[in-house]
């Protein structure tokens, strides 16, 4: 039936799924416009795939409702098939058709469709992806990007309303799976393709997301775009999973201000912290400058040479550890000291843990 609530090409209402009785997914809500990106974001075993296989057809909510293109596709009381909810899907082992050239493997979604709009798509795609020298190749023949490409195109094809893709790129390395997801958005969007993709490599969601959730057994944490998952998470396992920083303990003070062993701090706390309370307060490699005029000295405690930067990770006087992201000409060795200076543009705050 039609859902004309919503102009979401892809909806979820308080999804969650339980399986063998234990549950999986819990209260996920979230919402794609036509032609966005989205990204579940996570580490193993948070409930992503599960939502992914929900969305897809193949598992079923046990509370909730999916809608797909202003259709409801599922609640807890009726289910479409997979097959007939029209969706692409590029599967993690990509799936290709050894025996079939690249033309037919693109062509193979489209059964049932004319053949002289089956051959036209194709042409259209090969030439999207830079593949049409490959057209009667076979997926041996071609390199792990190209099959990469080659999946893609075949679950475009179709013109689904919804392509999934799950974890696609994790059989290549980091820098290459960044490459991919940075071609990958601009085929997308350069075809108006509604996608989600599963991932645990943050840099990966960062490269090919509109809006990215964080997935926190079965939970959805935050739905956002990158900059405000970095800069504004809401909560501590958001601060802590995005990114790279470290959690500095402190006390509020009056007026606004935090005490920690980098100093007073000030900022707006809109009332959220008592006068007293100990918070811990994340603190970016970024937000560490190499400042040699600074009275804050702390000790190398390792370091990692990154090119144009070396991350440092530092010691203070009180034990309070930090991270800092220093141009490479500034050379320090392990057990140096030099000075830091705190340069906070977004206060990141949070109730310490009670152990």
């Amino acid at each position: 039936m039609a859902d004309n609530a919503s102009n979401s090409q892809l909806e979820l209402n308080q999804i969650s799924v339980t399986l063998g009785g234990v549950p999986v997914v819990s209260d996920v809500s979230f919402a794609l416009a036509e032609g966005e990106i989205g990204c579940l974001l996570g580490p193993s075993g948070c409930g992503k795939t599960t939502l992914l296989r929900t969305i897809a057809g193949f598992q079923a909510p046990s509370a909730g409702s999916i809608h797909i293109a202003g259709e409801t596709m599922a609640t807890e009381k009726q289910q479409t098939s997979p097959e007939h909810r029209r969706i692409g899907m590029v599967f993690q082992d990509l799936a290709l058709f050894p025996h079939m050239n690249v033309r037919r493997n693109v062509a193979f979604g489209m059964r049932g469709t004319k053949k002289s709009v089956v051959s036209q798509r194709v042409d259209e795609l090969l030439e999207l992806v830079g593949l049409q020298s490959y057209a009667n190749s076979y997926p041996h023949q071609l390199s792990g990007g190209q099959q990469q490409r080659v999946a893609l195109i075949r679950a475009m094809a179709p013109r689904p309303p919804v392509l999934l893709l799950d974890e696609p790129f994790s059989s290549q390395d980091t820098e290459r799976r960044v490459q991919l997801a940075h071609e990958v958005r601009e085929i997308l969007k350069h075809d108006g393709i509604t996608a989600m993709l599963v991932t645990h490599d943050q840099y990966e969601a960062f490269a090919i997301a509109d809006h990215i959730g964080v997935i926190k057994d079965g939970g959805l944490c935050q739905w956002d775009n990158a900059y405000d998952l970095y800069h504004k998470p809401q909560d501590r396992f958001v601060a802590d999973f995005i990114g790279e920083g470290v959690f500095v303990c402190g006390n509020t003070l009056e007026n606004n201000r935090i005490q920690t062993e980098l100093g007073i701090i000030e900022g707006e706390l809109s009332n959220r912290f008592e006068v007293g309370t100990q918070i811990e307060l994340l603190v970016r490699p970024d937000d560490i400058l190499h400042d040699d005029t600074s009275p804050t000295r702390a000790t190398v405690i390792a370091k990692d040479f990154r090119g144009a930067d070396h991350l440092y990770t530092l010691r203070m006087p009180g034990s309070t550890r930090l991270l800092c992201l220093a141009p490479s000409h500034h050379n320090h060795a392990v057990g140096e000291q030099f000075g830091v200076r705190l340069k906070l543009d977004h206060l990141m705050i949070f109730e310490q843990l009670r152990s």
